[in-house]
């Protein structure tokens, strides 16, 4: 299988079981003795609240991945949604997220782990290793668990773990039954006396309850990490998420009630038994009434959970890691993927990795599930936000898709709910917040210092292969088109239309006609023309540009007041000639007078768009016009039988190692930028202008950058002239402050 691809292997039955796997069973029992402890009996109301929330985001996240199956989970709601910059924050929180709630269920695993096999050496009458009472021992289990999942998951999409999955379900669904008996055969009285006081410690106790234990809930989401791997993603996701939750709501309520009246003495009060030892009430509640059988019960369904669980957040970790890395919001090679069985190995190591170094940071399993909790509630809100803006700005949906009903109540309700609970966790849970910030902080550094210039290549030219997508993020650019001459509107108007959205994108023709005309009326007839000319082209080809005429004695200043005024994001501009050093200076003053996205295209007479077949791209260091190039070439890889090869003239004294070196590097490279055919060059040579334009002579178009990055400083290299006064072919030169934009330029 090609690398990063993945086969659609998941069922539905697959699909609820990775849903199953990581909401049930482990969430409530380490997380319900604290839950008790902080709301009493209420705990119940609680988790029936957080349950209907849960229900409410999952609906936003079925709608979203059902009509949108890209593995990522709310990363690539965002991501389509938002800005890659917005995508990158949702994304490196949501990671945090899995890693720290794989390690609340690592260090869980250790701890029940360890209790078990000192409970079997006590019943076989051996004394147990010491070092398994410690928290030495549970992280060194942990740690264990950490790496055979790590190994399964290399080899399989979902990593096995059916057996711990199902398991522990139906240790639960024991546990329930014969709770449910010893209610119905306990003390008159007991079910009054187990839920009273019901809320002791008011509504802030109750609050912090339903932040604690939200993450019981968390798990549905995991889903949509793999929805690309998923068969018949339209129908079985949001069944999936559905049926996961539902079973998990099935199991807990009944189990709370039944924990909270028959878990302690006759008289006794639940919250009395959980401020001695929260971390394993539920073993000691179900002991209580089921005897040691149902201790030993709970604790074999807490190491099945906990594994089930860590299993799953592991996999989602890797798969929104691997998310990333293919959008270059993470290092690319954490995209790299086993070409036999398409999972994403390096994804899976680093999160295993990170995980593992978190295991040792945490303290507790309270800080972890603290934390945990909250940076799920921040995404979750994310993700009703951006199922809002998808609902409002899409325009079609394929008629399988899952739609939320009650729209927008429940995006609105849902994400201000999220959001609120969120916030009060932050506030009632500071450590948990100052985890969230401090990775918050990091991520922001390295997005900025490393991640982003590759990451928003990667989206350019997502947006220019993708029309939908400009539209999703409610995006309206407007291209600035001076015309002058009739004789270059059609190409003009062919480059607006390849880099301008069909259905968001605008594009503007200006006309200026000289006030110092000797006569005005000739001068504005004439002006008028090229615009005519372009209006038809634009026609012929299903697009309908706007059209202006003005009148100002400097054109040069009147393109760049009107660019301003009208917020022009792109311009394209046709000149008449390359030479003269009036015309240059002009152009670079305007070029700095603007804030849009800029290029220049040198094109022979009669020049097609359409003819375009081959084209050379001669790079060197990385620059603040590599955005452009990829929406330029994203947008020239609609056309059929395009190639495009990418050239690196280096020093004549570089080595073979490092030549293949930067050939690797720039494969990387055209893979980001070019989705068509596509090949590399690593040329050694001391003749730069030489080499290229040998390679100029056997191609249709050449691209090449300009270096505009800032005020005062020339953009036009000499060997961007040269190239454009000495070869026939047509070149367009790309430069800009921010991504796109195309000048034009006919000699």
């Amino acid at each position: 299988m090609p690398d990063g691809q993945t086969e659609r292997s998941i069922n539905l039955l697959g699909a609820t079981r990775i849903g199953i796997g990581a909401i049930v069973g482990g969430g409530i029992l380490v997380l319900a003795g604290p839950a008790f402890l902080a709301t009493g009996p209420s705990v119940v109301l609680a988790f029936a609240l957080n349950g209907v929330l849960a229900f409410m985001t999952a609906m936003s996240f079925a709608e979203m991945t059902s009509t949108y199956p890209r593995s990522g989970g709310a990363y690539s709601f965002g991501r389509r949604v938002l800005s890659v910059r917005a995508a990158f924050g949702a994304g490196w929180v949501l990671w945090l997220a899995y890693l720290v709630a794989g390690v609340l269920y690592a260090l869980g695993f250790g701890v029940y782990a360890a209790r078990l096999i000192l409970a079997i050496f006590e019943a076989i009458g051996i004394d147990g290793p010491d070092w398994l009472s410690t928290h030495g021992g549970a992280v060194a289990l942990a740690v264990v668990a950490i790496g055979v999942y790590t190994l399964t998951l290399v080899r399989q999409a979902t990593g096995g773990g059916d057996v711990s999955a199902w398991g522990k379900v139906v240790v639960l669904g024991v546990l329930v039954l014969g709770g449910i008996w010893a209610v119905i055969t306990s003390e008159p009285g007991t079910i009054k006396s187990g839920m009273l006081p019901f809320m002791p410690n008011g509504a802030t106790g109750f609050i912090t309850a339903m932040g604690l234990s939200f993450i019981a809930f968390q798990g549905f989401d995991l889903i949509a990490t793999v929805a690309s791997e998923v068969q018949d993603p339209e129908r079985n996701i949001p069944k999936a998420m559905f049926y996961s939750l539902g079973t998990a709501i099935g199991i807990y309520l009944p189990l709370l009630v039944i924990v909270a009246c028959v878990g302690v003495e006759f008289g006794g009060k639940i919250t009395a038994l959980a401020a001695k030892d929260p971390d394993t009430l539920m073993a000691t509640a179900v002991g209580q009434y089921m005897g040691p059988a149902g201790t030993w019960l709970v604790l074999i369904a807490a190491v099945l959970a906990t594994l089930s669980a860590l299993n799953a957040n592991l996999l989602a970790a890797s798969r929104v890691a691997h998310t990333m890395a293919k959008d270059r919001t993470l290092p690319w090679i954490m995209g790299v993927s086993d070409e036999k069985r398409g999972t994403p190995t390096m994804a899976l190591y680093s999160s295993a990795l990170a995980m593992g170094a978190l295991l040792f940071m945490v303290p507790d399993l309270s800080t972890a599930g603290a934390a945990a909790g909250l940076i799920f509630l921040l995404s979750f809100a994310m993700t009703h936000f951006t199922a809002y803006l998808a609902r409002t700005r899409r325009t079609t949906v394929a008629e399988t898709a899952y739609s939320s009903p009650w729209f927008p109540f429940v995006p609105i309700v849902g994400g201000l709910a999220c959001a609120a609970l969120a916030v009060f966790q932050l506030l009632a849970q500071p450590n948990a917040g100052a985890i969230t910030l401090v990775w918050l902080g990091l991520g922001v550094v390295l997005y900025r210092g490393l991640f982003s210039s590759r990451a928003e290549v990667v989206d350019a030219a997502a947006e220019a292969g993708d029309e939908e997508l400009v539209q999703l993020r409610g995006l309206s650019p407007l291209m600035l088109v001076p015309v002058h001459n009739p004789q270059n509107a059609a190409a003009l108007v062919q480059v607006a239309s390849l880099l301008t959205p069909p259905v968001a994108g605008r594009v503007l023709l200006l006309s200026v006609a000289r006030q110092d005309a000797i006569d005005p009326g000739e001068e504005i007839r004439a002006s008028l023309a090229p615009v005519e000319q372009g209006m038809r082209r634009a026609i012929s080809a299903g697009r309908f540009p706007e059209a202006m005429t003005t009148v100002a004695s400097d054109p040069w200043d009147e393109i760049a007041r009107v660019a301003r005024e009208r917020g022009c994001e792109r311009l394209l501009m046709g000149l008449t000639e390359i030479d003269g050093e009036g015309t240059l200076d002009r152009l670079e003053r305007l070029f700095n007078d603007v804030n849009c996205d800029l290029s220049i295209l040198r094109a022979p007479p009669e020049w097609e768009l359409s003819q375009v077949k081959r084209v050379l791209v001669p790079v060197g260091g990385q620059g603040n016009h590599d955005e452009l190039r990829a929406r330029l070439l994203a947008s020239l890889g609609r056309q059929r039988g395009l190639h495009v090869h990418f050239l690196r003239v280096v020093p004549d004294s570089t080595s073979e190692s490092e030549q293949r070196s930067l050939e690797r590097g720039l494969q990387r490279r055209a893979k980001v930028e070019v989705a068509t055919a596509h090949t590399v060059e690593v040329v050694p040579s001391d003749d730069v202008r030489g080499t290229i334009i040998d390679r100029v002579n056997d191609c249709d178009l050449v691209v090449l950058g300009l270096q505009r990055s800032r005020k005062q400083q020339k953009t036009f290299g000499q060997l961007s002239l040269d190239l454009a006064q000495t070869t026939n072919t047509a070149m367009i030169m790309l430069g800009g402050r921010n991504p796109t934009g195309l000048v034009i330029w006919r000699p």
